[in-house]
Formats: structure tokens, C-alpha cells, sequence
């Protein structure tokens, strides 16, 4: 057996974390081995979905013309083609991209490090009593390989929260706790405890969360893993509380294929756009040179911003699993994605630079500035138009549409065969779950495109901003 060690290098004076990798024998079984394949590069892989998905889009664009026809009787030509763009042939291009890419994406082994760095965990608290234990269990139940400091932020909470923390810190010579006397929001929370950080990876964590095992490891190892402008690594989310609500059981399909397919995708090439707050881990310097979390609805996608616009990468862990509480109901549904998409307006409020980044990750930049249109098009347009097609009047929904659904069952199919093949090398398997998946594929996005075009209305009006749910 033979062993290749070697440092992780660094490209600026901003002295990331280190640690020396060591790569195992071919002949190895486990997770860790390396597997033979054909390589395609990045930008060859990105070539092929641009030019595949443009050909399916050239397709739609000839299929479109007798719809387009009759739609122009009734609205004239601009308007027609505009809602054909918007219904039609955006989304079909974007699924079809997402579905070559998803086809070409193979995800690299885990590459054992000889030693493991150092890890602090910030886990920004505010009445949290009912979760605050398990989740300070399930980092205990981790067994990281490397020095760890977990520091629990009570955020001014009314409850025991603080109480039960301490409680806790007898048992875990790790645990911290800060408690702050008056809520001031997450972002100050997390900012609060940066300067107490002792190293240089720092993660965040979800006070009602549960960690699954050897998450920490996961998302540290694809880290260093990573190329060396990586400077975040988001792990994957998934609905710890699947069977509470018919809503839960849409969203776990939701954060199951829909979320996390595209941060496979996004990571691909080069750069997943969100270092979620619920599970991510950072490089503690470049956190402290963009000044920490800011102080807005959307802190974890206008940070993985600011981090992308110094020209750094976001990886994405797919098996550092993270199990958290969703929304319950319907209104803490629409809470937490109105300020999603509040979040997003925000990042391009903050960092209109990012657009001229010369990457690949960039793309997805460009592709954030059409989802207000499409969720315009959708809400205003699509819905009514489905409520004609109803009653006869195929105006607006017409046949071209039809086109869409061997796209969509595509996409599903992918998407739930990636998921499922990830989950059974973690030791999981899929729950049965149909009436979520119903709700899933025909009635979530008559509730998640008009609540997210509130959210981008919202802050385009500078409207008051509430947190709400997570």
C-alpha cells in the first residue's frame, strides 16, 4: 500500500485553514476509493448542457409558432412571445441544462485527510428550547477527527433556551455559551460569536436541527477537497419534519430533489450561489475581511456573495446531512420565501458587480435575474391561463406546453434516483411518501411563485422587513 501526502495550497495572504491529505489505495472498497472515468472537464461538461439545452430550446422556439399565431390575435405579437418566453421556452431551457448537467455531474470520492483542522460551530439560538438539546446531541454524536469548539448564541430568547445550554456545559468540555441579553437578530448573533472563533474553519448550524452522522467529516474533507479557492462549503438540507404537515411533506420533496439538485449543479460548475445558514462551513479569515453576516432578511445568500464577488468558490457536501424543522403551515411557508426572495434582491442590491465576474458560476448569477419575470409570467399569467384551458380556451396554455412534462418527469426521475443513491451510501432510505409528492409536483408552485414575487415586490419597495420563520 502506498500514500501520497500533500498540502492544500494557498493563493493568497488570507491563510486558510490547511491539512494534508492522503490519498488511499485503487484497490480500496470503501467511500474513500477512487473510481476510474472518462474525464470531461468542467467547461467541456458546461459546453455540452449550454449546446444541448439550446437545441431543445430551438426545438420549442419552431414548436411554438402556431401558438404563438393564434396567441397574437387576441394580444398582438410582443406581448405573445413574451408569455411563450416566460412559460415556455426559459423554463425549458433552464430544465433542460439542469437535466445534462445532472447526467454529466460525478461527484468525487472523499479523500481521507491525515489530520483534520481544527472546527468551530456557531449555532445562533433564539427560543429554542424544544430543540436546542438534540441538537447540541447530534454534534456531539459526530466524533469529528479534529479539535472542536461549538458555540451556542442565546439571541435575548424569552424561554429556558439559555438555561438548558447550560445545563449542557458540564458534559461537553467543547461547548460554549454567549448569552445575549436583548434578540438582535441572527446576523449579530453569528457576528458576536466570530470574534470568539479559536479557529479557522467555522460552520454554522440550526439550532433546531440534527446533524446525521459523519457530517462534520463530509463537509470538511470535501473542503479540503475542493479546489484551493474554495472558501465555503454548503451541506445538503433535508425536512426533519416530514410527517408533521401536508406542507412538510411537499417541502421534503422539495429540499430532497428540487434544492439539492441544484446545488449539485451549481457546484459543478464551480460555484453553488448559497452557503446556506442552516449547514455551511466557512473559512474563518475571509469571514472576518467581509465583515461577517450582514444585517438583512437574506444574511446567508447576500454573505455566499460576497464571497463569490472576491473571486472565491462555494463547494456544495452532498452527504453532509443536515435534518431541520420546515414550515408547518401555510403561512410560515410564505414567511420563510418571501424573505428568500427578499434575500435575493438584496444580494443584487449589495453586489450588482457580481454580474461581470468572468466565471462559470456566473451563469447562475444571470439565471436569478429571470425568476421575477418567470414568477410574474407564472402568477399572472400561467394560472389564469390553466383556468381557461378549463373551460375550452386554450389561448395560453396550449399545446406547446405539453412539451414541458417529458422534461419535468426527466428531471424528477434524476433527481430522485441521485437522491436515493446518495441516501443508501449513508446508510438511509427514502420514506413513502405520495401525497407529498402529489402536492410536490402539481400545487407547489402555485404557492412558492406568487409568494416569492410578494418577496421580490417587497423589497423593491423597501417595504418593513420581518424575519419570520427560518
Amino acid at each position: 500500500m502506498y500514500q501520497v501526502s500533500e498540502d492544500r495550497e494557498q493563493d493568497d495572504g488570507l491563510a486558510p485553514a490547511t491539512a494534508t491529505v492522503v490519498r488511499l489505495p485503487s484497490q480500496s472498497t470503501d467511500r474513500y476509493s477512487p473510481r476510474k472515468r472518462v474525464y470531461l472537464s468542467i467547461r467541456l461538461k458546461f459546453s455540452i448542457a449550454i449546446t444541448l439545452a439550446s437545441a431543445w430550446m430551438l426545438m420549442s422556439l419552431l414548436l411554438a409558432q402556431p401558438w404563438a399565431d393564434s396567441l397574437t390575435i387576441h394580444i398582438g405579437p410582443a406581448l405573445a412571445w413574451t408569455i411563450i418566453t416566460g412559460i415556455a421556452l426559459i423554463p425549458g431551457f433552464m430544465n433542460a441544462f439542469l437535466l445534462v448537467s445532472l447526467a454529466l455531474d460525478k461527484r468525487p470520492a472523499h479523500t481521507r485527510l491525515d489530520q483534520y483542522p481544527g472546527l468551530t460551530i456557531l449555532v445562533a439560538a433564539y427560543n429554542e428550547e424544544a430543540t436546542i438539546v438534540g441538537t447540541i446531541e447530534s454534534i456531539a454524536r459526530q466524533h469529528y477527527p479534529g479539535p472542536l469548539e461549538v458555540i451556542v448564541v442565546n439571541d435575548g430568547s424569552r424561554d429556558s433556551t439559555a438555561a438548558l445550554v447550560q445545563q449542557e456545559l458540564p458534559k461537553y468540555p467543547w461547548l460554549k455559551l454567549l448569552d445575549l441579553k436583548k434578540n438582535a437578530g441572527k446576523a449579530n448573533a453569528l457576528n458576536v460569536a466570530l470574534d470568539s472563533v479559536s479557529y479557522k474553519l467555522v460552520a454554522t448550524v440550526d439550532a433546531d436541527s440534527w446533524l446525521f452522522h459523519d457530517a462534520l467529516t463530509n463537509i470538511v474533507e470535501r473542503y479540503f477537497q475542493d479546489p484551493k479557492t474554495t472558501r465555503a462549503v454548503a451541506g445538503a438540507v433535508m425536512v426533519r419534519n416530514s410527517r408533521a404537515s401536508w406542507m412538510t411533506r411537499a417541502q421534503e420533496w422539495d429540499y430532497f430533489q428540487g434544492i439539492s439538485a441544484i446545488k449539485r449543479v451549481q457546484s459543478l460548475y464551480q460555484g453553488t450561489m448559497v452557503a446556506q445558514g442552516a449547514f455551511s462551513v466557512y473559512d474563518t479569515a475571509t469571514l472576518k475581511k467581509i465583515g461577517g453576516w450582514p444585517d438583512c432578511v437574506g444574511e446567508d445568500i447576500v454573505l455566499s456573495w460576497s464571497i463569490l464577488k472576491q473571486g472565491y468558490r462555494i463547494g456544495h457536501c452532498e452527504d453532509a446531512l443536515l435534518f431541520t424543522n420546515a414550515p408547518t403551515t401555510l403561512k410560515q411557508f410564505a414567511s420563510q420565501r418571501k424573505r428568500w426572495s427578499r434575500g435575493m434582491i438584496e444580494a443584487f442590491k449589495k453586489h450588482p458587480g457580481i454580474l461581470l465576474n468572468p466565471s462559470l458560476s456566473t451563469t447562475f448569477v444571470y439565471w436569478n435575474l429571470f425568476f421575477p419575470f418567470l414568477d410574474l409570467i407564472f402568477t399572472l399569467v400561467f394560472v389564469p391561463g390553466v383556468v381557461l384551458a378549463l373551460f375550452g380556451y386554450f389561448w395560453i396554455v396550449g399545446p406547446i406546453t405539453l412539451v414541458l412534462i417529458p422534461m419535468a418527469m426527466a428531471m424528477n426521475y434524476f433527481m430522485y434516483r441521485i437522491g436515493c443513491k446518495m441516501f443508501r451510501e449513508n446508510g438511509l432510505k427514502v420514506r413513502f411518501n405520495p401525497s407529498g409528492f402529489f402536492i410536490y409536483t402539481l400545487f407547489y408552485s402555485l404557492i412558492m411563485q406568487p409568494v416569492s414575487l410578494m418577496g421580490y415586490v417587497a423589497e423593491l419597495l423597501n417595504l418593513r422587513k420581518t424575519w419570520g420563520t427560518k
